[in-house]
């Protein structure tokens, strides 16, 4: 008699290059390999979510026809000491595309977490019940984005700071075989540009509009910098995370390794550019279509 493995998949942080978690998911669902553990940190919790509640596809419709200037009107200008996110349009997001606010983690037909990291201790918190919004809300609450979360007189923030693939998370839970990805393994200093601005040059009343869009978005997705110039706000917050999490997660899995690990190359996705869902989509499916027949070989062997 065989017996079925439990199959846990561990979606990683990455902010925008966290796309990729869709076009993987859809690969493996293509094959056959639908997992029975769900375990996300930061955007990996969000796509996760998603996932499990049953609203993936409309997730990937919505990124796909995500633009730049649609993006930037999830961020305010004029921003509060809390941070720069539009919570009340991206709370909309959240209902409409990830899971409804009466959604709880144990309503859902498989097994769920979502990390997140308490900002007084340094500690992980793992959410593997309760509602699934709040879970999610807390998992990708990025310092200096978004606002902390308060949850059982506790202040919340990404769990990217202390698990940014969770795959020990996945194990808790019950997986035997883990397939976890990771965001950050080929992003540490490759976001940042060194090409010269072009120089302005007198323009029609249509063109300076045009200038004025681009500089809405472009406090949040600088296209280039001089080389000597030092890094903009946002390259520079890119910069520390991609450090921080890139490092901790190397730590992480040394001591505890998936089973497969997906690394999908996405340093040419820049922290915010969640407009680029398209070629984060694709390189997820590229990179988990490579490694399926060997999950594939391990499950049938079993």
């Amino acid at each position: 008699m065989t017996t079925k493995l439990t199959i846990g998949l561990a979606l990683g942080s990455g902010s925008s290059r966290g796309w990729a978690h869709i076009g993987i998911l859809a690969a493996l669902a293509e094959r056959g390999i639908h997992p029975d553990v769900v375990c996300g940190t930061s955007i990996g919790a969000l796509v996760g979510a998603s996932y499990v509640a049953g609203n993936i596809n409309k997730l990937e419709a919505w990124t796909r026809s995500l633009t730049r200037l649609e993006t930037a009107k999830f961020f305010e200008i004029n921003v509060s000491l809390r941070g720069f996110v539009d919570t009340e349009r991206f709370s909309q997001f959240i209902n409409e595309y990830v899971a409804d606010d009466a959604l709880r983690i144990d309503d859902v037909d498989k097994r769920f977490a979502a990390v997140a990291t308490d900002l007084s201790t340094g500690r992980e918190v793992w959410f593997t019940d309760g509602s699934m919004v709040e879970a999610v809300w807390a998992s990708i609450s990025l310092p200096g984005l978004f606002p902390a979360i308060r949850c059982n007189e506790r202040w919340l923030v990404d769990g990217g700071l202390v698990n940014p693939v969770p795959v020990s998370v996945c194990r808790a839970l019950g997986a035997d075989v883990v397939i976890a990805v990771n965001l950050n393994g080929d992003i540490v200093g490759k976001h940042l540009k060194h090409t010269r601005p072009e120089p302005r040059r007198e323009q029609s009343i249509g063109g300076r509009i045009t200038d004025l869009v681009r500089e809405y978005t472009d406090a949040f997705f600088p296209e280039s910098r001089g080389s000597e110039l030092p890094p903009g706000l946002f390259d520079a917050i890119a910069s520390a995370i991609n450090i921080t999490q890139d490092r901790i997660t190397r730590s992480r899995m040394a001591g505890d390794p998936p089973d497969f690990l997906l690394s999908p190359r996405l340093s040419h996705i820049g922290l915010l550019e969640f407009f680029r869902a398209d070629e984060a989509i694709e390189e997820g499916r590229r990179c988990a279509e490579k490694i399926v027949p060997e999950i594939m070989r391990l499950l049938g062997s079993e």
